[in-house]
């Protein structure tokens, strides 16, 4: 079935929704972590129920739920389609300003707001396989946000698409928009129960044909020095300076390998995220990166090694070393159910697209969802270059995500 006929909304939704600051706040431990966030959350609500989805609601965690109603009697699992809304802190996201370049040609895109950045295809070749699409761009001082607002988009789009065409056959639809994704907390106070879903899909990935159902598994580390204060001018043979202890550490880290930027493909890596401290007291938190469960314990049995070579360089100090979980590698659910993807790349074929299996080096809501009960891959938006104020997102890219999700909801009605 093809909707090329269909007027789709996803582009000026997007533009819209960029709009709204929902910037996350890694410093709070409010749920969510900013009020902000919210208002998209609100805008959201009003425009499903102004599409006639009657249950539409917001929590007072930041979540919102909705449901497009089956249209089929049979009997079929119910699927759950799921983007974040709030926008990660590194670049700002406040007074963005979209610009829709039409029909791009190639070349290099300007951002009139910054003169100096510039977008091309050298520095992100995806950008020439888009040459002919509609390219959403921010104006240069912000983030774009398409990460993950073009997937919040792609969801209202099909939400407004299934709603309008009650002959496509479907099962029950759960939408859910979470907060706090960006700062590892995207599903910390989600009702399960509520959602009452089955299988999911995270509409959170790149290019268009990528289906993602592995991730990293991740956790948290934290390494505390202690040292002992004096007085600076009489400190000699009392002082131990935290502070030179978790340099010192920090130097012993490899500058080559095991690290964000000098790894790749399937290699891990153990990144240190936040340091700060005194003479008696100084912290370094890390995240701790691999696809292999299992080596993260090795990460971090050799963080804590390098930890306790720095504490014995310098007498009278002492450390403490604590790891906490973030999430696992969503694969090793969804083996246990393979027609959850199955079923993503017949919905991906039916679209005139070729599944292409990646895996993402890093996590979605979708990592921690799998462990939870629902089983939950990553599907494409377009999004690119996420994180930075060369943040762009194709149109076609979206409208390609709502016809190939239109496919998903029928495979699995016909194979129930």
């Amino acid at each position: 079935m093809s909707i090329d006929h269909y007027k789709h909304t996803a582009a000026e939704r997007f533009m819209r929704y960029a709009q709204i600051d929902t910037e996350a706040d890694p410093n709070s431990d409010t749920q969510p972590s900013s009020e902000k966030q919210k208002d998209l959350c609100r805008l959201l609500v009003e425009e499903l129920l102004a599409m006639g989805i009657t249950d539409a609601e917001l929590d007072h965690n930041g979540y919102v739920y909705a449901t497009v109603p089956a249209t089929s009697a049979k009997h079929v699992p119910v699927l759950c389609f799921c983007s974040h809304v709030d926008t990660a802190p590194d670049v700002t996201g406040n007074g963005v300003k979209p610009i829709l370049h039409k029909n791009y040609q190639g070349g290099d895109i300007r951002f009139p707001d910054d003169s100096s950045l510039v977008l091309n295809a050298e520095e992100y070749p995806y950008l020439a396989q888009r040459t002919g699409d509609d390219i959403i761009t921010a104006s240069g001082k912000t983030l774009l946000g398409a990460d993950d607002k073009a997937g919040v988009a792609i969801i209202m789009d099909l939400a407004n698409y299934l709603v309008t065409h009650p002959e496509i056959p479907h099962g029950k639809i759960r939408l859910l928009f979470t907060p706090d994704e960006e700062i590892g907390r995207g599903v910390n106070a989600l009702n399960m129960q509520k959602l009452a879903a089955d299988f999911g899909y995270t509409l959170d990935g790149g290019p268009r044909g990528v289906l993602e159902g592995e991730s990293f598994s991740a956790d948290g580390a934290t390494v505390v020095f202690e040292g002992i204060s004096a007085h600076p001018g009489y400190a000699k043979g009392k002082m131990v300076s935290a502070i030179r202890v978790a340099s010192h550490f920090m130097d012993s880290l490899p500058k080559d390998t095991w690290c964000p930027e000098a790894t790749s493909e399937r290699q891990g890596f153990v990144h240190a995220v936040h340091m700060n401290g005194g003479v008696e007291k100084a912290t370094v938190q890390f995240i701790v990166r691999d696809f292999e469960t299992a080596r993260l314990a090795e990460h971090e049995s050799r963080l804590e090694q390098l930890a306790r070579a720095a504490v014995e360089k310098f007498p009278g100090a002492r450390y403490e070393f604590t790891v906490k979980e973030q999430y696992r590698n969503m694969r090793e659910v969804l083996d246990q159910n393979p027609f959850v993807m199955a079923h993503a790349e017949e919905a991906y074929r039916r679209a005139g697209l070729t599944p292409v299996q990646e895996s993402i080096r890093g996590g979605t809501d979708g990592s921690r969802l799998s462990f939870m009960g629902l089983p939950c891959p990553n599907i494409f938006t377009g999004e690119m270059a996420i994180h930075s104020r060369k943040e762009f997102v194709s149109v076609q890219d979206m409208e390609k995500a709502v016809e190939t999700l239109v496919h998903l909801v029928q495979v699995w009605e016909e194979k129930s």
